[in-house]
């Protein structure tokens, strides 16, 4: 797994600088600097966007009892972002980590944590496709149809079918298998713990049939990746490129696209960029201009993802390890 990790942020580096290379480094960084004044705007305008995506999950963990805090959800959303975007891991790397900390922190349980990570990760993907659609439509009342287009519809479609497989297979027992082969290599290796996984396909079944917080989360999932419009609209026009919000429109949701297709790339290094040129191309945007606007979307990620993980850090000390005080009072009164 490691070997894939390095050969594939290897291939996403090497594409970056072939990129910064081909299409020249100093008009890039020229056009990144007269972008300035919208770098702390969409750094502060990205905090609707967690927001809306914390708020998604929240609705899906929530439980019968009192409502979890929204604060734990900002703070896990962020903590997500910055595992996925800033460390070589694979694009689902954050999901895995802040699972372990929403089970200790709201007492959920790992079954509940994990159950309601993985369909809030699958209303996210099936909202990012509905994203990407209404994207697309929405290109083709605003440019002629030619073979970028033709292509990027085709793309389209196999996003679909792949959102509709992984949400499918969940009903048709995809979780469940995985579930029991956990167990049963957990029995042979001698494990502890996996049985708190038994009944996770039931758990997730659960919590789709609760329609309205599915829903709920859906809507609020397809805001958050709405919202990017936004930041596209003010960094185009900080760059000298003012679009309307109908092209930023498209040009995000193609973008976000082409990032969500290289997760097996860490970061989407190259990837990205690559989408941003594609897109932007079709508005009249340079080469230059669409890896502008996405390494500026970087230096947001930046900003947002390093105090984040620093934030993961005392998540793992206050949420996870114990208590020094209330190890030394179990170890001293002898109870468990």
């Amino acid at each position: 797994m490691r070997q894939l990790t390095f050969i594939a942020g290897a291939f996403g580096i090497g594409l970056a600088i072939w990129m910064l290379a081909r299409f020249g480094l100093h008009d890039i960084l020229g056009l990144v600097a007269a972008g300035g004044w919208s770098i702390p705007a969409i750094i502060a305008f990205h905090a609707t966007q967690v927001c809306a995506s914390a708020q998604a999950w929240r609705l899906l963990a929530q439980t019968g009892r009192a409502p979890l805090p929204f604060a734990d959800f900002v703070a896990l959303r962020c903590a997500r972002e910055g595992i996925n975007n800033l460390l070589p891991v694979a694009q689902v790397g954050g999901e895995v980590i802040t699972t372990r900390l929403l089970a200790r922190r709201e007492g959920l349980g790992i079954r509940r944590a994990a159950a309601s990570t993985i369909c809030d990760l699958t209303i996210e993907l099936l909202s990012q496709v509905t994203f990407t659609l209404l994207g697309l439509g929405l290109l083709f009342c605003l440019v002629n149809r030619s073979p970028v287009t033709d292509g990027l519809m085709e793309s389209a479609g196999a996003a679909l079918l792949l959102g509709a497989v992984f949400f499918g297979s969940q009903y048709l027992g995809a979780v469940s298998v995985v579930e029991r082969l956990l167990v049963r290599i957990a029995a042979h290796l001698g494990w502890d713990g996996v049985d708190d996984i038994r009944g996770l396909h039931d758990e997730i079944l659960g919590l789709y049939r609760t329609r309205e917080n599915s829903l709920r989360a859906g809507s609020m999932q397809l805001l958050g990746w709405s919202l990017g419009t936004i930041e596209v609209f003010l960094v185009l026009r900080a760059m000298g490129h003012p679009l309307s919000l109908a092209d930023s429109f498209v040009i995000e949701s193609v973008g976000q696209a082409a990032k969500s297709a290289g997760f097996a790339v860490p970061g989407a290094l190259g990837v990205s960029e690559g989408g941003y040129i594609i897109i932007g191309g079709l508005f009249g945007l340079s080469p230059q201009a669409g890896i502008a606007l996405s390494l500026i979307k970087r230096l947001r990620e930046i900003a947002w993802g390093l105090p984040s993980l620093v934030a993961w850090q005392v998540m793992e000390m206050r949420w996870v390890r114990p208590n020094p005080a209330a190890t030394k009072e179990i170890h001293m009164t002898g109870q468990p």
